[in-house]
Order: structure tokens, then sequence, then C-alpha cells
């Protein structure tokens, strides 16, 4: 039986406005909404088209007690101006390339937003340093009515904004699911025992690839089980030194001390470990 108590939260629905987007929590408004459907909401004082990720759930204790609400299902007519925005962003953005290239400014046009309700454009560019653009802003105001807004973005965002194909053969991580960067360090390739090229471990947008962490804390737990590199052990095929791992076999390496030669040692082999 639903509860009636008019101060219970009311169920929370969870959109993006764009793919790998972040996630909002927005009130439902009694609506039925499932994944996937489009929204209109309201969203930094204007209106915006955004599409439900997670249908409508009881709100968690984490989240706001005021969240701001779904207006409406998005109809034809919203749908059709989210077209012609897309139009008019295509048109914005040769123009504003012309622009640059006109004044040779040191500066890569990558994305133009206009907000749904057509009253502002958001221009992405990438940059090496500060770039003056104040002359810029002013020739776009003035030729297509709108407010605008210079955002500096860095590489990941780039390659996030455009997408592409990884090596791996699928679509982007960050431009289809991955939601928040995080840091990556040439360390995450060490532990794993990658190769340290750098044109191996660099992804599209030139900086380390972000799957270097999906295995990462993997294989820090698996290699706690084996002995480190460089300790004198005692096996059932020889006493020596650990010269490398097989981390996802868990077998080491080991040199042998009387002759020399390197034998692989499963964990049952390392007499220690047997006698435990």
């Amino acid at each position: 039986m639903s509860s009636s108590n008019p101060f219970e939260a009311a169920p929370l629905v969870g959109v993006q406005f764009r793919p790998a987007g972040t996630i909002h929590l927005f009130d439902g408004g009694g609506l039925s909404l499932e994944r996937g459907d489009r929204v209109v909401v309201e969203a930094q004082r204007t209106l915006a088209l955004a599409t439900v990720v997670a249908p409508p759930a009881p709100a968690p204790a984490a989240a706001e007690e005021t969240a701001p609400k779904v207006l409406r299902k998005a109809d034809a007519r919203d749908l059709a101006r989210h077209e012609q925005n897309q139009v008019r962003e295509r048109e914005a953005h040769r123009l504003c390339l012309g622009r640059i290239r006109e004044r040779r400014m040191s500066m890569k046009l990558i994305q133009v937003e206009l907000l749904f309700d057509g009253s502002k454009a958001v221009f992405y560019f990438c940059a090496e340093g500060r770039v003056d653009f104040r002359e810029l802003v002013r020739d776009l105001a003035q030729t297509l009515h709108l407010r605008i807004e210079m955002r500096q973005i860095g590489a990941r965002d780039e390659t996030k904004l455009i997408g592409g194909v990884g090596p791996c053969g699928r679509e982007l991580c960050c431009s289809t699911w991955l939601r928040e960067f995080q840091a990556v360090s040439v360390r995450m390739a060490k532990e794993q025992g990658l190769s340290l090229n750098p044109s191996k471990l660099s992804g599209m947008c030139g900086r380390l690839k972000c799957c270097l962490r999906y295995e990462y804390d993997t294989y820090l737990e698996l290699r706690r089980s084996l002995p480190k590199v460089g300790a004198r052990v005692t096996s059932l095929k020889g006493d020596g030194e650990v010269t490398r791992h097989n981390v996802l076999k868990q077998t080491a390496f080991v040199r042998r001390a009387d002759d020399g030669v390197e034998v692989e040692v499963t964990l049952e082999d390392l007499v220690e470990k047997r006698a435990d």
C-alpha cells in the first residue's frame, strides 16, 4: 500500500543533458517516465531538454530536500525545436570558425551548444594558454543576436565531446558511458606489466588511457599473494630469486641459484605456502 504521508519525499528520476553526462536528480512530478524518455526540465533558470536514464525511484537519503521538477515529457514541438537548434549550432560553428581564422587566433573550436530556449550559445574551445576573445564575442553576439559564452576545455573533455573509436574497436568510454575523469598514472601500467611505450598507453586525447584504471585494483590485490620480485624463495622446482610475475595466472618466475635456469612456479610450488 502506498504511503499517503504528504511529507514523504517524491520519487526522483535521473536525467542527463548529454551522452555520458552527469546524472541529475529531478522530481518526476507524478509523470509516468521510463528510461530513454525525452523530458523538458528547468535548469539554471532556463528550459533544457534532457533524457531519462534512471526511472522514478524513492529519493536516496543524501538527496536534496527540494529537487527541481520535470516540467513535461517532450512533445513533437520540443523535438522540432531541438532539431532547429542543432541547425543553428552548425551555422554558429561555421561562423565562429571563420572569424577565428580571419583573426588568426590561437584557439581550436570544438563544439557549439545552443540552449534549448535559444537565448544563449556556448562555444567550447581548446587553447594552449589564455586567449583574448573579447572582440570575437562582440562580433558573434552582434551577428547571431545571442548571449555568447566562451568555455575553454582540456584535451580529455575535447575527446569526450567529439567521440570516436578506440584501438579496442569500441566507441570511446568517455563519450559513451564514463561520466567523470579520474586520475591515471604510469604506475598503473607498470603494475599490470604493460609496455611503457607512450604510443601504446596514450588514448585519442593524447593522455594516458582511462582504461588503465579498470583492472588496476585487481592487479594490486592479486599481486599481494605473490612473493616480491627480488625475494629469495624455496620451491619444489628449485631455490632461487623471483625475477617477474604472471599476475593473472598467479605464478612467479624464479631463477634457480644452482643452474641459473628460470622456472615458472605456482603458489602451491612454494614450500612456505605448502607448509601453511
